[in-house]
């Protein structure tokens, strides 16, 4: 058990999550009216509410401005700067409760001031049409990382479930991570290919995160991270940041996922992160609807995020992990997982499994703030990458 030591020592801990989605949901269940949404009230059809911020002890949140990487490149920008205006939205709403910050200092004086720092970031290459100049303006706007790719290749990077491709980063790939380097964007990891997460780490010159990802080795889904690759983190000083996506968590769930897969497949429906994105045979669908039915789909619990969190911490130490949720960006929760208000739950299981409280505070809050300071270091200085890649994309620029 937990001591009363312990848990008074984590009474003031904050969390720093990495990824919710709680935009895109506003866009899909409310058409981005968030003048009509009330989220000092509990929102039943959202993960995500004030009041269940505060009771999760949310201190700072990157708030995803997805769009689907299926829409058209010059529509996609469109619709991500629509998502920034949401975002910017919900703060000018609710000023009390949140601060719209771009920096690590900005974090700071936010949770200084009992509120929540609010950043962004764009989940998918696909968001800048292969344009510096986009990626740029993105920053200007308040954008402080970036996800390479998201379920689709972009054509300067593969994704882990996009078309088999020969290559990780293009050449251009690179210098749109030397460009992330030099603007102070935080290089994300989540949802690329092995190699190009492998590429990217030998191009970037400040700390990468994965800002909702798990371990490969313990839950076999390929939007999870191996060891291969975890074991790079302490050298570039980045940070796994776990998340409670079910089939991510659960071998079980990541099994049912491809089995309905299969089913899916033998209907002519859209598979896997690519289901439900565009139209679809209308009898199929309902047919795929009555499979679901009959075939109920298991359920992650708490303890499949503390085995992950355990593995991580086996392989990189406690330095180099955080939390991303993905909450509003997902249909199913773990068992004991409500939402936003549920991160103390998984905090308390890890101090019940000896996690010291440095350690904890670091996992919850303290890394991703360090790599958010040390990108915005890298950008200020004149720095060499691995191998000196850095400077070869500096002269191609």
């Amino acid at each position: 058990m937990t001591s009363f030591r312990t848990r008074s020592a984590l009474a003031d801990t904050l969390v720093f999550d990495g990824h919710n989605d709680l935009p895109w949901a506003l866009r899909q269940k409310f058409d981005s009216r968030v003048e009509e949404i009330d989220l000092s009230q509990h929102q039943p059809r959202l993960h995500t509410d004030i009041p269940r911020l505060r009771e999760g002890r949310v201190g700072a949140q990157f708030w995803s401005v997805f769009v689907p990487s299926n829409m058209l490149p010059a529509d996609a920008v469109v619709a991500t700067l629509e998502q920034i205006d949401c975002v910017h939205r919900i703060i000018s709403k609710n000023p009390e409760t949140f601060s719209l910050v771009d920096s690590a200092a900005g974090v700071r004086t936010a949770a200084a001031e009992g509120k929540i720092a609010s950043l962004m970031g764009i989940e998918g290459g696909h968001s800048i049409d292969a344009s510096l100049g986009v990626l740029r303006m993105m920053r200007r706007v308040g954008v402080r990382y970036m996800t390479l790719t998201h379920n689709d290749n972009t054509p300067w990077a593969r994704s882990a479930t996009g078309e088999q491709v020969d290559h990780g980063l293009t050449d251009f790939g690179r210098r749109v991570v030397g460009e992330m380097n030099d603007l102070g964007l935080i290089v994300d990891l989540s949802h690329v290919a092995e190699q190009t997460m492998h590429d990217a780490l030998n191009t970037s010159a400040a700390p990468v995160i994965f800002s909702h990802s798990s371990c490969r080795s313990v839950t076999d889904h390929v939007r999870n991270v191996p060891d291969a690759v975890l074991e790079r983190l302490p050298g570039n000083n980045g940070v796994l940041m776990l998340t409670f996506v079910p089939a991510f968590i659960s071998e079980a769930c990541a099994d049912y996922e491809r089995h309905a897969d299969e089913v899916r497949e033998r209907l002519g429906l859209r598979t896997g992160f690519h289901a439900g994105q565009v139209e679809e045979d209308i009898a199929a669908a309902a047919e795929f609807a009555q499979w679901t039915s009959q075939n109920q789909a298991p359920q992650a619990t708490i303890a499949d995020i503390v085995r992950h969190m355990e593995h991580a911490r086996e392989v990189v130490g406690p330095q180099h992990l955080g939390i991303g949720g993905d909450f509003d960006g997902i249909e199913q929760l773990p068992r004991g997982i409500s939402g936003v208000s549920s991160y103390p739950k998984v905090i308390e299981a890890l101090a019940e499994r000896g996690w010291s409280p440095p350690d904890l505070r670091s996992l919850a809050f303290g890394n991703v703030l360090r790599v958010l300071e040390d990108t915005e270091a890298a950008a200020n200085q004149d720095l060499i990458g691995p191998s000196g890649q850095r400077a070869e994309i500096a002269h191609q620029r």
